[in-house]
């Protein structure tokens, strides 16, 4: 199925949908559950726009949307992403000027051109100068979401979808987990959560780090207060597993194999 069109209004992003890095205004859309990627989109054409915001919502992830190409550079010299996914054709800047300056800065973010250009000299063009994979429109979303898991799986050096810790295993496609041979439910954004401190075990993650990667520029996103439930919950749904989720006092929260010094 190709992405549709989306007969909506631009205007119908209210405010409470809208945050700001510096001076400029960030789109941000999201379903009321969030998960996995944080994602930046750079598009200008609002139906296209549209429509990958709510494929990626649907399926759990946090996307900030602009449309504007002096804008998107701004926001990428303050805010960091998982998944860049850029247009070449925009106004105020174009797509490859936003790329040559993310990588000229040094930024590793991977990113995904989006173009109407089929050209093969574009497509070389914009790997030369940093992009990670090229997509042509009209394209399929499972595609889509497919390249995207695949650039992620990259740069973590993964070959799969399964992360796993202990004998705790994400399926990152499915947003399935079990726990051994058990399959354990969970919401979106507990196995959001999970798949943070399950993909960096022993790192502390911050409370704030925690909320920023779940909700982004979300202006309703709750206080600290809701990771301590979200810890909660999945500690409890987690019981007997050969992981934990620690507290460290101060700092946040690790997920620690047991076993692991």
């Amino acid at each position: 199925m190709y992405y549709p069109v989306i007969n909506r209004s631009y205007a119908r992003c209210g405010p409470s949908l809208l945050g700001t890095v510096g001076s400029n205004p960030v789109i941000h859309l999201s379903s009321n559950v969030t998960e996995g990627m944080r994602i930046f989109l750079v598009e200008d054409t609002h139906d296209v726009g549209e429509a990958i915001v709510e494929h990626f919502a649907r399926i759990g992830h946090v996307v900030d949307w602009e449309t504007d190409g002096e804008a998107a550079a701004a926001t990428l010299d303050e805010v960091s992403y998982d998944l860049i996914i850029l247009d070449v054709m925009l106004p105020g800047r174009s797509g490859f000027s936003i790329l040559q300056r993310l990588r000229a800065a040094g930024g590793t973010t991977p990113v995904l051109m989006l173009t109407a250009r089929s050209e093969v000299e574009d497509r070389v063009s914009a790997l030369d100068i940093g992009a990670d994979d090229y997509l042509v429109k009209p394209f399929d979303f499972r595609e889509l979401e497919a390249r995207a898991r695949a650039l992620l799986r990259r740069r973590h050096g993964e070959a799969t979808n399964l992360l796993e810790c202990g004998d705790i295993c994400i399926d990152r496609s499915a947003r399935a987990v079990r726990v051994g041979q058990r399959e354990v439910h969970l919401t979106r954004r507990e196995v959001t959560l999970l798949e943070i401190l399950a993909s960096r075990p022993g790192r502390v993650f911050s409370k704030e780090e925690l909320l920023d990667q779940v909700f982004g520029f979300d202006e309703e996103a709750p206080s600290f207060n809701a990771v301590e439930l979200y810890i909660g919950r999945l500690r409890k749904k987690l019981q007997g597993a050969n992981a934990q989720i620690v507290t460290v006092r101060g700092f946040g929260y690790q997920m620690v194999p047991h076993g692991a010094p």
